[in-house]
């Protein structure tokens, strides 16, 4: 275990990210001042990148996802991964041996301390840098890819404060470079399903949506590995929907959120907080260290947010509970409804039965999403129903491209933001928090997301 403050080890480091951006994140829990930053560069709504005919990549962390998303890239066309770069050395040697058995020659690897993400991006010639650390690290990779001149990509949330939000929207403007959170769950199938049947008019206008990530993860939270070592801190740090992004993505693309409309405030509360020392108590014992934590996340957090054009979302976030797995993923309009876990669905005039549940499968000929349709049957067996190899497949065919991503650096921060606003009403006993427009007034003209149809 290393005591040189230079180069940490795998504690220290976790202790220094982890107080890091918690610090980051409390600081930002006060009245705003309701400014918004100047853009110092050129909006990048539908921003186009040049094609890139190999997509050369920088990947830090490697631990769970990030191990998934290197096999995922490893299995499509156009990618090389040059560089890793982890903490932990061995699984920097881990993910090099699958990229040599791959086909592709050894990438340099970085495991020199917690900060060597910016000796990569300072040396490596590189087009995306992806990472997928803790939360707390999402922002200072993204902030040092851009900078040196490469395309950015994370794991969700993007940015846990409203500053860093600002902070990526500045960076990626300024530098001319994307920026994507890659939030897998707006791959899914019913969700794209839902997205095409929207897309097609099926569902009339779009007025309302519930969204959610309810997820026993007690068990993760105390474990002695993994997101154990760092995830169970932000409970005892912040109140209110530290997850929003899974739940809140798919529907904010139904409700063309920065692309026709934008978030305009939101309502919060949390209930009390009791599941977390509960479970610390039945398996650690009364008297241990972990019974011994005091938490202040709430176990349920229930969002209530208002768009510009009057649409409403329902966001939940519960994840110290006892219960089966959901997002929720309901999509409300004037001519019909959708909604996933169970998946089910009820348009007027089409259905079997007045004011009963149809079965998604009776539209599923006619409303596949041509992406799933394309691209679903080469994800299977890699990560979460294939949705995983689906978002990474478009962001590299995006890039070789040069279209716009699928999800922009905007959506990044819109959906992030929720994490800081909703702290904000719940500390203020459920007062409206404003959602900054980070696209400062653009969602006005840019374009909804299209139904994308692989080449």
């Amino acid at each position: 275990m290393s005591a040189d403050p230079k180069n940490p080890g795998r504690r220290e480091f976790l202790k220094i990210g982890t107080a890091a951006g918690i610090g980051t994140a409390l600081a930002a829990i006060k009245p705003a001042s309701g400014s918004e930053p100047a853009s110092s560069g050129e909006s990048r709504s539908q921003f186009k990148a040049a094609p890139i005919g190999t997509v050369r990549i920088g990947f830090v962390g490697v631990g769970g996802m990030g191990s998934a998303h290197v096999q995922n890239l490893l299995a499509i066309d156009g990618v090389v991964i040059k560089a890793v770069c982890d903490i932990v050395e061995d699984k920097v040697a881990r993910a090099q041996k699958w990229v040599e058995e791959a086909g592709q020659p050894k990438p340099a690897g970085y495991s020199r301390g917690p900060w060597d993400f910016k000796r990569m991006c300072e040396t490596e010639d590189l087009d995306l840098v992806f990472t997928a650390t803790p939360w707390e690290w999402h922002v200072p990779v993204l902030l040092a890819a851009m900078k040196n001149g490469k395309h950015a990509a994370t794991e969700v949330p993007a940015a846990m404060s409203l500053d860093d939000c600002w902070a990526l929207v500045e960076t990626a403007e300024k530098t001319g470079k994307h920026c994507q959170m890659m939030e897998n769950c707006c791959y899914d199938r019913i969700e794209l399903m839902t997205l095409n049947l929207v897309r097609k008019g099926m569902l009339g206008e779009i007025l309302h949506a519930e969204a959610g990530y309810l997820h026993d993860l007690r068990g993760v939270k105390f474990s002695p590995e993994g997101e154990g070592l760092w995830r169970r801190a932000w409970s005892r740090k912040l109140d209110g929907n530290l997850y929003p992004t899974h739940g809140l993505g798919p529907v904010a693309q139904c409700l063309n959120v920065n692309r026709g409309d934008v978030f305009d405030y939101l309502v919060s509360l949390s209930s009390t907080t009791r599941g977390l020392h509960e479970y610390a108590v039945d398996a650690f014992g009364a008297d241990s260290p972990q019974a011994r934590e005091r938490f202040v996340l709430g176990d349920v957090n229930t969002s209530l947010i208002k768009t510009k054009l009057g649409k409403t979302i329902i966001l939940i976030h519960d994840t110290n509970l006892p219960r089966p797995y959901t997002r929720i993923t309901l999509v409300q309009g004037t001519k019909g409804i959708a909604m996933k876990w169970p998946d089910r669905i009820y348009i007027e005039g089409k259905a079997d039965k007045p004011h009963s549940w149809d079965d998604f499968e009776k539209f599923a000929a006619e409303f596949e999403h041509p992406l799933w349709k394309a691209i679903a049957a080469k994800g299977e067996g890699r990560g979460h129903g294939g949705m995983d190899y689906i978002e990474d497949y478009r962001l590299i065919e995006s890039l070789r491209k040069g279209e716009p991503l699928d999800q922009d650096v905007y959506d990044a921060a819109a959906w992030s933001a929720i994490v800081e606003a909703s702290c904000r009403s719940v500390a203020r006993k459920g007062k409206p928090v404003g959602i900054p427009d980070f696209t400062r007034g653009r969602w006005k003209t840019n374009p909804p997301l299209g139904i994308i149809t692989p080449a």
